[in-house]
């Protein structure tokens, strides 16, 4: 029988398939399977916190140092959103000079790595396109040439409200009048997948609100779907409906009830999660979801920590197996307005293959063992351990 992670040539040689080589652990010699040799592949690995290696090359150590304006662009389904967002706030709030601070830009729309109508499940309309190229040539022609087209006059901030499919120009970003709520999470203590008893509440837990517990097994983990992505990657990206992975046991849902008002949610997000896991070390995984009333279950943002780098992505901290911690996700940001009708879900998890390497549970120093067992997790939301996604809600 045929090895399904091999496939064989005509003249005999058998190739290696993308899966097989996706699969394949220890993560440091995957290159090998591949026939590959690169060094940046074997130093990224080598460098799993953020220490001098990556200090050294990132633009975020250096907006003090940069005094002309920026002009960012992205999508809120980009792979690089965090970037074009820490891009924008960086140089308004820390560029070296007032022109710098105050004539920056930037536009987010319902992209990914470039503009489109269409990605993943939804088409947001005509609206969406934005000619980029022209917009460059806008900015130069004014910076560069001192062409007087009006760009220095406009609001700094460009961005496209989800739900509306709306263009909406900013003075700033995060929104200054956005007011940010606590939504909690809760449950009888069976929040596993679409059919549990999860729910979102805008009030507190009680104090006896039992927790939410699944397996993580790293060989059989929750395979991606949706959400930021570019470039080619095998994997589906963008807006997708969220139910055949919100159908598993191992993927808490946590769903709100029918809004009868819309509410709009535009900027930063974080997931505040208290949870204990009988592992060294692993993963949790936070999504945002708009449920709309046919059922569909439309991802907007995500987010993934490793426990080890719960306190600082400097150093690592292995966790003490059925401890209680506080975990924050950055979820990065979205603006979506969920509508009258709509429900507004979180997913939580502990995988998200393959657009985040598996956690293999053990705590061995990143990528240099084949090893890997299930995690048994625990999600605490009680008074005393009130769970949470922090919502900038927008009036």
């Amino acid at each position: 029988m045929q090895n399904p992670g091999v496939y064989t040539m005509g003249d005999g040689i058998e190739e290696l398939s993308f899966e097989r080589i996706l699969w394949h652990l220890p993560l440091n010699d995957m290159q090998e399977l591949a026939g590959r040799h690169a060094q940046f592949y074997q130093d990224w690995l080598a460098h799993p916190a953020y220490d001098d290696y990556w200090k050294s090359m990132s633009v975020e150590e250096h907006f003090e140092s940069i005094g002309i304006p920026v002009h960012t662009f992205g999508g809120w389904y980009d792979i690089l959103a965090q970037g074009t967002l820490n891009g924008y706030m960086g140089m308004s709030k820390k560029g070296k000079t007032a022109i710098a601070r105050e004539k920056s830009k930037m536009i987010v729309g319902p992209w990914g790595h470039g503009a489109t109508r269409k990605y993943g499940d939804i088409d947001f309309g005509e609206q969406a396109m934005v000619d980029t190229q022209a917009a460059e040539l806008r900015w130069y022609d004014y910076w560069l040439k001192g062409i007087d087209n009006g760009i220095q006059n406009e609001p700094p901030v460009k961005i496209f409200v989800m739900g509306k499919n709306q263009w909406r120009a900013e003075n700033e970003f995060p929104l200054a009048r956005a007011q940010y709520r606590k939504l909690y999470l809760q449950s009888g203590g069976n929040a596993n997948s679409l059919w549990g008893d999860g729910r979102l509440s805008w009030d507190a837990p009680s104090a006896d609100s039992r927790p939410d517990q699944y397996r993580y097994d790293p060989d059989l983990p929750v395979p991606s779907l949706g959400g930021a992505n570019c470039c080619g990657a095998p994997t589906p990206a963008g807006p997708m409906d969220q139910r055949p992975v919100e159908s598993r046991h191992d993927v808490l849902v946590y769903t709100s009830d029918y809004l009868n008002e819309a509410i709009e949610v535009t900027g930063p997000l974080k997931l505040v999660l208290y949870a204990s896991s009988d592992a060294p070390d692993t993963d949790f995984v936070a999504k945002l979801v708009d449920v709309y009333p046919d059922g569909r279950a439309i991802n907007l943002a995500e987010g993934i920590v490793r426990a080890r780098y719960r306190e600082s992505l400097s150093r690592a901290k292995l966790m003490e197996p059925g401890k209680i911690y506080e975990f924050e996700i950055n979820m990065l940001a979205t603006s979506n307005v969920f509508l009258e009708g709509h429900r507004i879900r979180v997913d939580v998890t502990s995988s998200h293959f393959p657009q985040f390497d598996r956690n293999p549970n053990t705590g061995e120093p990143f990528g240099t063992s084949a090893k890997v067992r299930v995690a048994k997790q625990m999600i605490q939301h009680s008074s005393t351990y009130p769970t949470h996604i922090l919502l900038p809600v927008v009036q």
